[in-house]
């Protein structure tokens, strides 16, 4: 008896385990690399069809201010599995060069110390949400390391396919012309394909496997970043020389191709009947690339802390919880999403470790919009972007070697940043100076 006794304590357990991890929501974080603001067609690109990611966002919210952590993509990525500002991290305030190169003062240390990269223990994406059941997988984009120890399988996903560095040619998977960084696990591997579908595949795959249990999948794509080649373009010849150049009609094919694949991926969700039990987000890790990217009513572009190189679409459709036709004005940014994302997986992970706000469930309970206060620094060789924006106040700074160059903005009705009201306001200039300086002893490096 006391055994059948302990047999069906075990059981009970092990029952009320698998209910709990069964009513846990799945989760799909889609990151698109160097999108514009203007990208897509519910963001009023003229050009692209982007019927998918549209009526997605038909289905959930569409966000209108919100923020990527980064102007580049390696501190936005960094952002977002740690849950904090990218600047603690140390190294990661610029996009990891080719190679594992360093392009300012504290990544250069750390790169000739082969520590340049995000250490596992700072991140909480993957390993809280594997403490509380969840499969999770990277396919695609990594971008946080080339040395073995950065390799996201330390850092605790049960699975990876993809490029450790920050771009590759769409169809040989090399990053410029002869370096291999497509691995499989710790493993470098060999793909035949275009970067875009392989990356579907691997998750369309991960997907069938995991019906059954709680996921959390991050879908990292490569595109629109250049090298710009669309789907089509296996015999157009890239080089080092032309890797970066764009044109309007291979980048307007590359947005219509993601677009595409991210209808595979809902489609999967459809015919496994997981659609109502996922949680869907769609985003950019930094704006626009180059004159091809559509920035629509904002100044500046990538790299830069001007609104083109920092506000980026947000797409997030959760059935049940997030009426459609949601639109957002918050202003929100990309840590954001990990906190919401840790609580709605129930992990243990404390709210003030944390630097970002529960974004979806403000969205779900219909709270009032609130005031933020919210800061960037990108630095790369000798030029540092800086930004703050507080409620609708927002102050840039950019040095580079000897020359500054500062602006004040109201971006109530003034998104394009058009009017410099430095000196027309000065309190208010000092006042998010004052603020900057602040946050800047705040995220000090931990190495």
């Amino acid at each position: 008896m006391r055994l059948v006794s302990v047999l069906l304590a075990l059981f009970a357990v092990t029952f009320t385990i698998d209910s709990v991890a069964a009513a846990k929501p799945n989760i799909i974080f889609i990151l698109a690399d160097d999108m514009g603001y203007g990208d897509l067609g519910c963001y009023g690109h003229p050009v692209a069809k982007t019927p998918v990611l549209d009526a997605l966002a038909k289905q959930g919210a569409r966000f209108t201010q919100h923020y990527a952590n980064g102007p580049e993509c390696s501190p936005t990525r960094t952002a977002f599995l740690t849950g904090r500002y990218q600047q603690l991290a140390g190294g990661l305030e610029c996009a990891i060069g080719t190679g594992n190169v360093g392009r300012y003062d504290d990544a250069i240390r750390l790169a000739n110390q082969r520590e340049l990269g995000l250490p596992a223990e700072q991140s909480v994406i993957p390993r809280d949400l594997k403490a509380v059941g969840y499969q999770c997988a990277v396919f695609g984009k990594w971008h946080l390391g080339y040395e073995p120890k950065f390799n996201p399988m330390h850092h605790g996903w049960h699975r990876f396919f993809g490029y450790l560095g920050g771009n590759v040619h769409y169809f040989n998977h090399r990053e410029t012309s002869d370096l291999h960084v497509l691995f499989e696990g710790k493993l470098p591997v060999y793909r035949d394909g275009y970067m875009t579908h392989l990356i579907t595949d691997a998750s369309l795959q991960f997907i069938e496997q995991n019906k059954d249990r709680p996921f959390f999948l991050y879908v990292s794509h490569e595109c629109p970043h250049f090298p710009f080649q669309g789907p089509k373009d296996s015999k157009k010849v890239v080089t080092s020389e032309n890797w970066m150049e764009a044109d309007q009609k291979t980048y307007v094919a590359m947005l219509e191709d993601l677009n595409a694949e991210v209808g595979r991926l809902l489609k999967k969700l459809d015919e496994l009947k997981l659609a109502e039990n996922t949680l869907v987000i769609f985003v950019s890790d930094n704006g626009g690339y180059g004159r091809a990217a559509n920035m629509g009513p904002l100044s500046g572009a990538k790299s830069t802390t001007l609104e083109g190189g920092i506000r980026v679409p947000l797409i997030i459709r959760w059935p049940g919880h997030i009426k459609p036709g949601t639109t957002s004005n918050q202003a929100c940014i990309t840590f954001d999403l990990t906190a919401s994302i840790m609580r709605i997986a129930g992990t243990e992970t404390a709210q003030q470790r944390l630097d970002g706000i529960d974004i979806i469930d403000h969205v779900v309970k219909g709270q009032k919009d609130k005031k933020r206060t919210l800061f960037w620094r990108g630095k790369r060789g000798t030029r540092t972007w800086w930004a703050a924006r507080d409620g609708d106040l927002k102050y840039v700074r950019k040095t580079e070697d000897d020359k500054t160059q500062e602006w004040l903005f109201d971006l109530t009705d003034d998104i394009s940043e058009k009017h410099n009201l430095l000196n027309a306001q000065p309190k208010n200039a000092e006042r998010l100076r004052s603020l900057l300086s602040k946050w800047e002893v705040d995220v000090k490096a931990l190495r």
